[in-house]
């Protein structure tokens, strides 16, 4: 009569043991979960090990914080610059980034990333081009200083032709197609009011910078690659709809 209770009470610590054991397995899973996500969202943009060839024509689309605006680049302007438009995008690297420099009928520049350490990825130079097109209004070109092969990550839209700087080597490698008047909506209350460690200080502390002394800089919220045109948009606005299927 007395086995009974005995039974139970060797019973309730086992489920104990079994309870505790099920709840260190959820526990230990979550955490798991938790790191890969905290590691997913680590991953800093990077030059992949083996850079992939772009193709013959393809469009890079922008959704901005003032709406879409897409760039047809045709590979045969610039092969090198085009290239590295390409594999930059596809790795996330403007992302985030900041048009940190908008000059009203001249241009729009961005390519500084919003983390520094992604910046500092891909700071690798390219080598110069000949110029094949023109920086006409529209028209997408590295930005570069004035020693030979100097380009790397940073680019700009002409606002205006700008054909003098042609014979300065700034070589086009794409076009703006669809929302050229987004881009010229872009925030553009900071030109000549900027430091001229400006963009030194966008190096080293990306948007952490930005958003503290100028806040009001438009941005990048996702850059894609696609190989099919996509539709004019009639009116421009602050949408992220018809971004295009990315490319392989």
């Amino acid at each position: 009569m007395r086995l009974a209770p005995l039974l139970v009470l060797l019973a309730f610590p086992l489920a104990l043991a079994t309870s505790a054991l099920g709840q260190e397995k959820e526990n230990s899973e979550t955490t798991a979960q938790k790191s890969a996500a905290e590691t997913k969202e680590k991953k800093v943009s990077a030059p992949p090990k083996k850079p992939v060839k772009a193709p013959d024509k393809y469009y890079a689309v922008f959704n901005t914080t003032k709406g879409r605006f897409v760039i047809e680049v045709t590979r045969k302007w610039a092969p090198i610059g085009a290239d590295h438009f390409y594999n930059l995008i596809k790795s996330g690297y403007y992302d985030g980034a900041k048009f940190f420099r908008v000059v009203p009928g001249f241009v729009v520049q961005w390519g500084l990333a919003a983390d520094p350490k992604a910046t500092a990825n891909w700071r690798k130079t390219l080598k110069d081009e000949p110029v094949v097109a023109s920086n006409m209004r529209g028209y997408v070109t590295y930005a570069k200083t004035g020693r030979p092969n100097s380009r790397t990550t940073q680019v700009y839209i002409n606002l205006q032709d700008n054909n003098r700087l042609d014979s300065m080597g700034f070589a086009p490698f794409g076009k703006v197609v669809s929302g050229l008047d987004v881009v010229e909506e872009f925030f553009a209350g900071y030109n000549g009011k900027t430091p001229r460690d400006m963009q030194q200080r966008i190096e080293n502390e990306g948007n952490e910078y930005l958003g503290k002394d100028f806040p009001k800089l438009d941005g990048i919220k996702k850059a894609t690659v696609t190989k099919k045109k996509l539709a004019e948009q009639k009116k421009s606005g602050p949408t992220d709809k018809g971004s295009g299927k990315p490319a392989k």
